[in-house]
């Protein structure tokens, strides 16, 4: 390990190592943790890495505990990455106990551009280029081979950072995305205070108006539980099943009678979508 990370603790997963890490980061002016699963096969070569965005109140431990990834993504060869949600620490603005859609926990995968959180929100800048650089110079991962998937306000990540990095990553999908958010209460709230009342800068963050202003992928697939508490009102994933039809883009939604937002529906559907991302990553060169 690089004598920039601190090693919190590693522990022995079904022939591999799950580890979670702190460093200090440029990007956020913070200590940031972040959790990496090396699958066996990264004892003897470098091998694809899937990022994994949490949504709002979450850490990196929640995808890295509850959803049990760590089988087939050990049986498939990848690399498991899952960073915080936000900055946190002494000084860092956005008490959650005020509010648990904004502040800490809820980092939006932005760069924020209002004060104070302007100065440590930047979450954009930590995802797509701090910590691939950082887990490029750390561990078995092969920088050509990368892809993204996320929940809720990391599937609203996952995409965007999808669509806005063209040709970074070989396959993107989601859980429960909040797929317009200028245009739903999470969103909007969260755009308010990063970025204030630029419409712009907005759509900057926003997968249906990426799409719209000529951004694409080669394919997105989406799950959606239709006993989703937060479907109607947050996540509206008709909006993303309109603007790719209208831009031609593939997109496999499918929805779910009887799941809800919890964990246990991304553990139920989290073997399908390794293995869609391991199929595309083999595409892009093998494992």
């Amino acid at each position: 390990m690089s004598g920039a990370l601190e090693v919190l603790a590693e522990h022995a997963a079904f022939g591999g190592v799950q580890g979670f890490y702190r460093h200090a980061s440029e990007s956020t002016g913070t200590a940031m943790r972040f959790a990496v699963f090396r699958p066996p096969q990264a004892r003897e070569r470098a091998v694809p890495v899937v990022w994994f965005l949490a949504g709002l109140t979450c850490t990196e431990e929640n995808f890295t505990v509850k959803a049990g990834a760590q089988r087939i993504a050990a049986e498939l060869g990848l690399l498991l990455v899952a960073p915080d949600t936000s900055p946190r620490g002494e000084g860092v603005p956005g008490d959650p106990a005020e509010a648990y859609d904004f502040g800490l926990g809820a980092g939006f995968y932005l760069d924020a551009t209002v004060p104070p959180f302007d100065r440590h929100y930047r979450m954009y800048s930590y995802v797509a280029r701090e910590l691939p650089a950082l887990v490029a110079a750390n561990f078995p991962a092969d920088p050509r081979r990368q892809s993204i998937l996320g929940h809720s306000m990391g599937g609203h990540g996952a995409l965007v950072l999808a669509l806005r990095e063209p040709g970074r990553y070989a396959a993107v999908s989601a859980f429960a995305p909040i797929v317009a958010p200028s245009e739903v209460p999470w969103g909007q709230k969260a755009f308010r205070g990063y970025l204030g009342e630029d419409r712009a800068a907005w759509a900057r963050y926003d997968a249906c108006a990426l799409i719209r202003a000529g951004a694409r992928v080669p394919a997105l697939l989406v799950d959606q539980g239709l006993a989703d508490r937060f479907l109607a009102e947050q996540l509206r994933p008709e909006r993303l099943e309109a603007e790719c039809a209208a831009a031609g883009l593939a997109l496999t939604l499918r929805r779910h009678p009887g799941y809800d937002h919890s964990y246990y529906f991304i553990a139920t559907f989290i073997e399908d979508h390794l293995r869609w991302h391991h199929a595309r990553l083999h595409e892009e060169g093998g494992t």
